[in-house]
């Protein structure tokens, strides 16, 4: 493996990981809390995940797994392009878990999330959730910022997802036609390039060797 490719895939790979993180980190709870509606009734608990504190960041991820099959797909400038957005996207979602694991906004989410209203307290934050996140967030902002610089550098993909390498259209697939053509004589498996080339090859050959080429089933043979 080339150096150029060596770097494709860890550019890939981190990107795939940093949108996976913040994909994955977002269902899960980042905190709890109690709402205390006063007098004798029990206070209700409320648990905060990442997409009631931090949607931006679960947004992104998905962004940038969609983000990831373009950077596979595209080359030079548009590639570098793609490398810039990404980053972006790891930006936006680092922002959107910093703001959403404030305290501020943590009571605010537990008071709508509450069925009963009251004065919030017992505010837990679990850090390992918003903690993967910002670790996602911040692979899938660097990943991006690779592939802004080097992007260009690296190669595309495989020469069988060009236009040039699909299949030939001229093939018939009329089950009639193939055994016509293999009641002529003719290889129907080959493509009309490739036949008209080893008709040619044929003809060169008898020709090199002297002996004259045989009628063939248009031509009629002269009279003695």
């Amino acid at each position: 493996m080339t150096a150029h490719r060596a770097e494709f895939a860890v550019a890939l790979c981190a990107v795939a990981a940093g949108a996976g993180a913040l994909a994955g980190a977002a269902g899960r709870t980042w905190a709890r809390a109690q709402v205390d509606v006063g007098g004798p009734v029990a206070a209700a608990p409320v648990e905060l995940t990442g997409d009631d504190v931090a949607p931006t960041a679960f947004a992104m991820g998905l962004a940038g797994l969609a983000a990831l099959a373009a950077v596979l797909a595209t080359r030079g400038p548009l590639r570098r392009a793609l490398g810039g957005v990404v980053a972006l996207f790891g930006l936006a979602a680092l922002v959107g878990v910093w703001r959403g694991t404030r305290t501020a906004a943590l009571q605010e989410a537990a008071a709508d999330r509450a069925t009963a209203s009251g004065a919030v307290d017992g505010l837990h934050l679990i850090a390992q959730w918003p903690g993967l996140a910002a670790a996602g967030a911040v692979l899938l902002a660097a990943a991006g910022a690779y592939t802004l610089v080097r992007g260009a550098a690296w190669p595309a993909m495989g020469s069988r997802y060009d236009r040039h390498s699909a299949p030939s259209a001229a093939r018939s697939s009329d089950p009639a036609e193939l055994w016509k053509s293999l009641d002529s004589g003719a290889d129907p498996t080959l493509d009309p390039g490739s036949a008209e080339e080893t008709g040619a090859a044929a003809v060169s050959g008898r020709a090199a060797s002297g002996r004259p080429a045989a009628p063939t089933d248009h031509e009629n043979p002269k009279e003695p």
